[in-house]
């Protein structure tokens, strides 16, 4: 039986190609999304590129505003730090069950994922380490086998998806993220669940100096371009 995923619909498409500008900065926050402007870029009718607009809005990188129509979502720092903390307790779950529940092919997809962030470090390539590592948390999530709280730790994984990237172009975080991403698997394989939890809150969490580096990147995020 063929398990291959559907194709995505035109509307999902263009959601991820918009998406994927703001995660890069290319659409900062507070800019406006003209339904009209991005249909002439991605040669579409304005059906599909409204189609996307609210589904990034259901995830939270757009607000859709009367008059105003569709922006990029701005958020305030203390808020930011207040979805961080959110994250790293659903991450934490994550963590704790997947100790007591990880497969060994889970173990393995677990232990490869990491190694390719390795590679990423290695290469000093913080957007190619961003989407591994990506990819290294839903290992995590999947390897929880909660459905319900795997979906809540993806999308708000996904809402933070600009934060967590500029985060990773702060020097040396590359090398602490992976050293933390070790330890993490360490806990997990050991099936240590409480020790995996209070890892992975500690890789989320924004405090100290890890606060200061987030309000630099909030404030990056929202300059204007030159």
């Amino acid at each position: 039986m063929d398990h291959a995923p559907a194709p995505l619909r035109l509307s999902e498409q263009l959601c991820e190609k918009i998406e994927e500008q703001i995660v890069t900065g290319a659409l900062r926050p507070g800019a406006r999304l003209d339904e009209q402007e991005l249909a002439a870029e991605f040669g579409v009718s304005r059906t599909p590129i409204r189609e996307a607009l609210i589904q990034l809005a259901s995830a939270g990188l757009v607000d859709i505003r009367p008059r105003r129509g569709a922006v990029v979502a701005e958020i305030e720092p203390h808020r930011l730090c207040e979805m961080f903390d959110v994250m790293a307790e659903l991450e934490a779950m994550c963590a704790r069950l997947a100790a007591r529940r990880i497969t060994e092919d889970e173990i393995a997809s677990l232990r490869a994922a990491h190694q390719a962030c390795e590679a990423a470090r290695d290469a000093d390539n913080p957007d190619a380490y961003y989407w591994l590592n990506e990819l290294f948390h839903r290992q995590i999530y999947m390897a929880s086998h909660n459905g319900f709280l795997a979906e809540q730790a993806i999308g708000l994984h996904r809402r933070l998806r600009p934060y967590r990237r500029l985060q990773l172009r702060v020097r040396n975080r590359m090398k602490v993220s992976y050293s933390e991403h070790q330890s993490i698997v360490d806990a997990i394989v050991a099936g240590e669940g409480d020790l995996a939890a209070d890892r992975i809150r500690g890789h989320i969490q924004v405090q100290g100096e890890r606060f200061t580096d987030l309000v630099a990147s909030v404030r990056q995020l929202s300059a204007v371009g030159a």
